[in-house]
């Protein structure tokens, strides 16, 4: 026994030494918690060695516990024309930290990142796939990487995502001093970060960040977790040198060399499109047909060819076509407006339901999408290129309210993006059903919606019957053994509201008790999805989008029946937002009236308990019953 314990001890010891003292068993406890993988080490050296030449080393060392935590080994390196890949490999550990397997260049595969929808690309990954045997194990990857490309710089963002804890995360830079380098660093107000920076360098390092596990109503995690952005004023990108000192000069630097020259169309395409506007003159009503007429013509793809990245197709090329990406269909878009007189700004933002904004304090390479912005007396109108079926001037859900570049020939800037209030993102339902003796109901609603609620509906038109009882089942989910019928859709893109009117009927839906019948008065829009209680609440909280709705039901009675009670009218006021309710009986009919406005904010952990409680009472008495009688 004790020849064994010395063999395990020294096996322990060697594996250490060996690989570094990666062992699973020297992983904290606090660590673990909450984690499906711990970041061991992230080393990252940035050497900027002139405006065309960058170099990136990275060391990565990530212990997975489970397979949900395969995702962060993070196995590979994307490479182009102008990225190359210098060296990569990669170590499997044990759970003691010896060597199970080593891998070389040759061992990763080389292949396109051709996602299905890109039609052009010459950018490809060289990826390792493997597949573990047992959890825990460890994987060493280090790579370098060598780029002429200075426009975009990796930045530091320790807290990667959830369920992921860090033991010690690094990065450091190496630059001229001549190219205007610039950092800005974000939420550092809790942690402890170790910060060094002197003469051409500049190094943050950072240990032992926990777990944070996944909790409703969380903000994004760039907006509570330490990150830092790296740029050059002085940058180089796919053969042209660029200028980041200010948005306005960043912007025209934009335009004369990624657009200026790519808005040509042939004669025969400025005579369509201006017999197309005819004789309109307003100027929003010609943008809004040209609009349509993009729609009708054209189809998204993703286009990934070197610059295409962030140069769109030539506009004659996407007339010809009939395709192109967010750059292109945009560009193509601005075109067509420019021959019919219509100014329009060529915007880059961040695309995404969660709600980014480019940075207006880091004048930088961002965003990820591009949409078009038309200014109109006084205010900014928006046109999604990419969709055939979104109206003008929406942008609920996808590139509403956040900052915006605006690129024009003469330098552009900062702009804010649509903000829908509460009352834009709206529904309204008004209804009637009747109650029957065995508990049945039977009815109709009509149900209209605007703003981010529409944006929620208007594929209703489009879906199939199989698809549409889901949707339904779903939404009236407190109705069990619903069926409907005779759905009718109207989409009014001009006034961008979503009406949908249905014929409902579900048996027992009431309870019956005795000669009693019990049944919920709201049948129809029950706020029934509580906010998860947590003991011990770890991030702040945001109601991203606020929303209003506002419910009219009318509901008849059955014969031989009478009301023993009903639901006592209902209000409450929080800074969450606002609930009521009015019920009363004449003629044997209940009229139900609800108002639910649901405030957008952000707000503190401390705050979570009372958001969710006043939740907690909007649905107790979504669900108050009222309790009938037979009187015969």
């Amino acid at each position: 026994m004790k020849k064994i314990t010395i063999v395990f001890i020294l096996f322990f010891i060697t594996a250490n030494i060996y690989s570094q003292n990666f062992s699973d068993f020297l992983i904290s406890k606090d660590l673990k918690e909450n984690a499906n993988a711990c970041v061991r080490l992230q080393e990252s050296e940035i050497v900027i060695k002139s405006r065309r030449l960058m170099t990136i080393k990275s060391k990565r060392v990530v212990t997975v516990f489970n397979e949900y935590g395969l995702q962060h080994m993070d196995l590979f390196e994307n490479y182009d024309k102008t990225r190359k890949v210098i060296s990569v490999e990669a170590q499997i550990l044990n759970a003691l930290g010896g060597e199970v397997k080593k891998f070389k260049r040759k061992d990763f595969k080389d292949q396109s990142v051709a996602d299905g929808i890109s039609v052009f690309t010459d950018n490809r990954v060289l990826f390792l796939d493997y597949t573990p045997i047992s959890y825990p194990f460890t994987v060493v990857f280090t790579s370098e990487i060598e780029t002429s490309n200075t426009a975009f710089m990796p930045r530091w963002v320790p807290q990667e995502g959830y369920f992921l804890s860090v033991e010690k995360n690094k990065i450091s830079v190496k630059y001229p001093t001549d190219l205007g380098f610039k950092y800005k660093a974000a939420n550092f107000e809790e942690k402890k970060i170790l910060q060094k920076e002197e003469t051409g360098f500049i190094s943050f390092e950072i240990e032992n960040l926990l777990a944070l596990r996944t909790e409703e109503y969380a903000p994004s995690l760039i907006k509570f977790t330490p990150y830092v952005m790296f740029g050059l004023d002085k940058f180089h990108l796919e053969g042209v040198d660029g200028e980041a000192e200010s948005w306005v000069k960043f912007s025209d630097w934009y335009y004369k060399n990624l657009l200026n020259g790519t808005d040509d169309l042939s004669e025969d395409t400025k005579s369509k499109i201006k017999a197309y506007v005819g004789n309109e003159k307003d100027q929003l009503k010609i943008a809004q047909k040209v609009f349509e007429y993009v729609q009708s013509k054209t189809r998204y793809v993703s286009i990934q060819l070197g610059i295409g990245g962030w140069k769109p197709m030539l506009a004659k090329d996407v007339d010809r076509l009939g395709y192109g990406d967010c750059k292109a269909l945009s560009n193509y878009t601005r075109a067509l407006l420019d021959v019919v007189g219509v100014q329009s700004y060529y915007t880059i933002i961040y695309g995404d339901r969660q709600q980014r904004d480019i940075d207006s304090d880091f004048v930088s390479m961002q965003g990820n999408h591009v949409v078009l912005c038309i200014p109109y007396q006084d205010e900014l109108k928006w046109m999604e290129c990419t969709s055939q079926i979104a109206p003008f001037d929406f942008q609920a859900n996808f590139t509403d309210d956040r900052n915006a570049l605006l690129i024009k020939p003469d330098g552009g800037g900062i702009a804010k993006t649509k903000i829908y209030s509460e009352n834009d993102n709206s529904q309204f339902t008004i209804g009637n059903y009747s109650l029957l003796q065995n508990g049945s109901i039977s009815g109709e609603v009509s149900i209209k919606s605007r703003g981010t609620q529409y944006d929620q509906k208007y594929n209703l038109e489009r879906s199939s019957k199989d698809d549409l009882d889901k949707h339904y089942k779903s939404y009236f989910r407190t109705i069990n053994n619903l069926k409907w019928k005779n759905p009718v859709f109207k989409n009014n893109k001009e006034e961008i509201e979503f009406i949908e009117k249905i014929q409902l009927e579900a048996e027992n839906y009431a309870t019956k008790s005795g000669q009693r019948i019990l049944f919920a008065l709201n049948a129809f829009n029950q706020y029934s999805s509580l906010p998860k209680r947590y003991r011990n609440r770890i991030t702040p909280f945001e109601i991203s989008r606020g929303f209003h709705d506002y419910d009219d039901i009318s509901i008849d009675l059955p014969d031989g029946f009478e009301v023993e009670s009903i639901p006592s009218s209902f209000e409450i006021k929080e800074k969450y937002g606002h609930y009521k309710t009015e019920v009363s009986l004449a003629d044997k009919k209940i009229s139900y009236k609800r108002t639910l406005t649901v405030n957008k904010g952000n707000y503190t952990k401390a705050e979570y308990e009372d958001f969710r409680k006043f939740i907690e009472q909007v649905a107790k008495n979504d669900n108050a019953k009222a309790v009938l009688i037979n009187n015969q």
